[in-house]
């Protein structure tokens, strides 16, 4: 008996789960400016594939409500769609993404917003990966401006803090979903 309580207390020591490194947000020339980096217990193909594949987004991200690859455009550019929802205090918008997507594998991936299809004037993202361990980091940027109206004086406030959790919830997720992603998964 005490074997096994031993052996359950000493598991937990044992996993190593996702681990956010460093996060930081601000707020540039009315741009929101996100970057973080996390460590996850997960092989670099398996992260980089799960971050590629948008319709996998809703497994992880609690503002994202729906998400999908969409077809090529006519110059064979990668697209990709994405609805959220998210509130801030009394201030709740759903909002729309459209864009292209550019990646070198295992290397990066980069998602750029239309702003004529979307409700952001600009939201560019990119991930880049290295091994690291037994597992893989990502460097995480974002660079957001929103075209819907965040309130002055405790908007930009509170959206930092939102961005900020948002990320700090999500990774945890992603590790999990990664874990179980295989590419015949989409």
């Amino acid at each position: 008996m005490r074997i096994l309580l031993f052996i359950a207390l000493l598991l937990p020591a044992l996993v190593h789960p996702a681990t956010l490194l460093s996060v930081s947000v601000d707020r540039v020339d009315g741009a929101y400016v996100l970057r973080s980096e996390a460590w996850f217990d997960v092989s670099i193909d398996k992260i980089y594939g799960v971050l590629l594949d948008w319709d996998q987004s809703t497994k992880f991200s609690s503002v994202v409500v729906e998400s999908r690859n969409v077809e090529p455009d006519e110059f064979g550019r990668r697209r990709y769609y994405s609805r959220n929802q998210a509130c801030l205090w009394f201030f709740c918008k759903s909002f729309e993404r459209h864009g292209f997507v550019t990646f070198e594998p295992l290397k990066y991936i980069e998602a750029t917003v239309d702003p004529e299809k979307s409700d952001f004037q600009i939201s560019d993202e990119r991930w880049e990966f290295r091994e690291e361990g037994n597992g893989t980091v990502v460097v995480y940027d974002l660079k957001m401006k929103p075209k819907f109206f965040v309130p002055p004086l405790i908007g930009p406030a509170l959206m930092k803090r939102k961005l900020k959790s948002g990320g700090t919830d999500a990774i945890d997720r992603i590790e999990a979903v990664a874990q179980e992603w295989t590419p015949d998964a989409e």
